[in-house]
């Protein structure tokens, strides 16, 4: 029996975000370049949105690229980029058949042009989709992300439209990449490593975290379910004890 069928359809989180490692390790078990482990990582994410929106899952954001991964060996860049633009292109249908609207966050304007062009269209050609919410990290780093929104908020002082008062947690969340979304409830990370790599640091305070041996290539729906399996399973305090917790429920 699959672990889908033990979830607690009442308990799905709403928003997971996934940290797909592992594709240069896999592809060297293998023999092969890195880049082969890239284009197998594709089918896991494949994999991956199709089960979480089967499920219920209404926000799914992946870590595709990051900030620092531009410091990789150019071959291995150009390989990445030219490899979304073609994932994007095919993909965008699929997206639309299931009712997936795209979205992304991160230094968007620092992708290759024929990247960032694809990627705004396939957004906007996803735009009215509603059963769940995919969101690519692309260029992304949590650091980058929070200097860029004390910039920005350093930039309305100046203009005097709000005062230093008027900052607070909910202020600082609304002028962040994610601030149309809710923060994760769930964070994955395959390959086993315990980093977080810089990815969401604002955003998962209160997020579970799950770490799987598993490289991205090789991860499938059932490992999305026992990860899923596994937080329902876990007791969320935010800072309560349990006795308080039983007290509300009651």
């Amino acid at each position: 029996m699959s672990l889908k069928d033990k979830l607690d359809k009442n308990k799905i989180p709403q928003h997971i975000a996934i940290i797909m490692d592992g594709n240069g390790r896999w592809a060297k078990q293998r023999q092969h370049e890195r880049t082969f482990g890239h284009e197998n990582g594709v089918i896991s994410v494949r994999e991956t949105v199709e089960a979480a929106a089967e499920i219920g899952v209404k926000f799914l954001t992946l870590y595709a690229f990051s900030t620092e991964n531009w410091n990789r060996p150019k071959d291995e860049v150009d390989a990445l980029m030219s490899l979304l633009v073609k994932t994007i292109n095919e993909e965008t249908k699929t997206l639309n058949k299931n009712n997936i609207r795209l979205q992304a966050i991160g230094d968007l304007e620092s992708l290759e042009k024929d990247t960032y062009n694809e990627l705004q269209k396939a957004i906007e050609n996803t735009a009215t989709n509603s059963q769940m919410t995919l969101i690519l990290a692309l260029s992304y780093s949590s650091r980058w992300e929070i200097c860029n929104a004390i910039q920005k908020i350093a930039k309305q002082i100046e203009n005097k439209s709000i005062t230093s008062n008027e900052i607070n947690q909910d202020f600082i969340s609304a002028n962040l990449n994610t601030a149309n979304y809710p923060d994760p409830e769930l964070l994955i990370r395959t390959s086993g490593e315990y980093r977080i790599s810089n990815f969401l640091l604002w955003q998962i305070a209160y997020a579970e975290l799950f770490f799987t041996p598993v490289l991205w290539p090789d991860f499938r729906k059932e490992n999305l379910y026992e990860a899923i399996f596994d937080f329902q399973n876990r007791e969320r305090r935010f800072g309560k004890i349990s006795e308080q917790l039983l007290n509300f429920k009651i």
